[in-house]
């Protein structure tokens, strides 16, 4: 009896090891974008909501990263970029160390920092990863770009990596590939997010074959994607009558989750004379409470204040968003996490949250986008950047307020 007791608290401690982070990720290469630059995209799962950007300087190159807001912030970066125009992101595969008893884990962080830190390439990065003691502690999908047409996932477990390349037909006939929380490579019986990965291959395809690719359509596709792909549901098709008449659907296995803390969709380069103009549009908190807000890399550091992490480890947009997305999941009893109240985001009197954020968010990537035109002409400068970013803290301070009453800066 004795013997079977501990057979069960072993069993049990297995299941229940740690938790599962079911990130949704994909890049496109350059060469199949309209404007020749590739595309590298991550929303984020975590047990850790309050997310923020930082700008580091304490590497080879200056980086843009995106953080935790706990006391590791400085030693792990989640997504990001450099001076360089190299990126990176990752997604938990969880199925590349099957049976691997090695102790040494959760390094996916800390090598994202260390490749932003000293990564100028594709070939760079592969270095980094084969100098690595091992085991590695890794076991992850890790997206990689840079300013030389690169771009590809790694499958990478405690021991070895297998690359996939964007720009080899026969891997990538369109130049795209998505991963979720299991690598291509190992069991397909193991891992997780085949549901996820399911969504997001069709929600993309369609905007590859229909060559939208801009910011909206690219988080519309993910990580506002209402979709699901094993039971055909879409939660737009039957959307409440009112916000103040709670409606609750199951809220699983979508791309956006009660789990989902952020989002980066960064914007690659041409070629490297144009690897200052690397940038990123993050959504910090969740996506159906926030906007996306865009970032570069400027010579004196600045970012936005809304993304940008302040004092006490928060950002203003990420702590405004999770303020919304508590009305979202009220239910804080026996398993509420899973149910969503569909009333607060989207409803037939069109005043959900996701609906009147829309035309702000609309309005800040009109004005991005005019800008990054402008800047690619020449016809305007670093100062313009910061220009923008004081209009869109601006506008998300009114806004937040006039809506919701919430107060964006002290």
């Amino acid at each position: 009896m004795k013997t079977m007791y501990y057979q069960l608290i072993t069993f049990c401690m297995l299941i229940f090891a740690g938790p599962v982070y079911p990130c949704t990720t994909f890049l496109i290469a350059g060469k199949y974008t309209s404007d020749g630059k590739p595309i590298l995209f991550k929303n984020r799962d975590t047990e850790t909501m309050q997310n923020s950007l930082v700008i580091f300087s304490d590497g080879k190159y200056k980086y843009l990263g995106l953080v935790d807001g706990n006391d590791e912030w400085e030693k792990m970066v989640w997504g990001g970029f450099n001076e360089t125009g190299f990126a990176i992101i990752n997604s938990a595969a969880y199925n590349n160390n099957i049976g691997d008893t090695a102790q040494f884990m959760d390094q996916e962080g800390v090598v994202m920092k260390l490749a932003l830190q000293t990564c100028k390439t594709l070939a760079d990065f592969e270095s980094l990863l084969n100098s690595l003691p091992r085991p590695m502690g890794l076991d992850a999908n890790f997206g990689v770009i840079d300013a030389f047409g690169g771009a590809a996932f790694y499958e990478t477990g405690n021991y070895d990596f297998t690359k996939y390349d964007a720009n080899d037909p026969d891997i990538a006939p369109a130049g795209m590939l998505i991963r979720t929380n299991h690598s291509l490579r190992a069991d397909p019986e193991e891992g997780f997010g085949y549901c996820r990965f399911n969504t997001a291959t069709a929600a993309l395809e369609d905007l590859l074959t229909a060559k939208s690719l801009k910011p909206a359509d690219l988080f519309g596709a993910t990580s506002r994607n209402l979709f699901h792909s094993l039971t055909k549901t879409d939660l737009r098709d039957n959307v409440p009558l009112k916000r103040d008449l709670p409606e609750f659907r199951f809220f699983i296995d979508y791309i956006p989750r009660e789990s989902t803390s952020s989002a980066i969709l960064i914007i690659g380069v041409k070629d490297q004379s144009n690897a200052k103009d690397i940038m990123a549009y993050t959504i910090l908190g969740f996506p159906l409470t926030s906007v996306a807000i865009p970032a570069w890399i400027t010579g004196n550091l600045y970012l936005p204040e809304a993304v940008a992490m302040r004092s006490d480890l928060t950002s203003p947009i990420c702590t405004a968003a999770l303020a919304l997305k508590d009305k979202c999941f009220p239910v804080k009893h026996d398993r509420g996490w899973n149910y969503i109240n569909l009333s607060v985001v989207i409803n037939k009197e069109n005043n959900g949250y996701l609906q009147l954020l829309a035309p702000v968010e609309t309005q800040i990537l009109n004005e991005t986008a005019d800008l990054i035109t402008q800047l690619e002409l020449g016809k305007k400068n670093e100062r313009d950047i910061l220009l923008l970013y004081n209009r869109i803290d601006n506008l998300l301070e009114k806004k937040y307020k006039e809506l919701f009453d919430i107060t964006l800066f002290d």
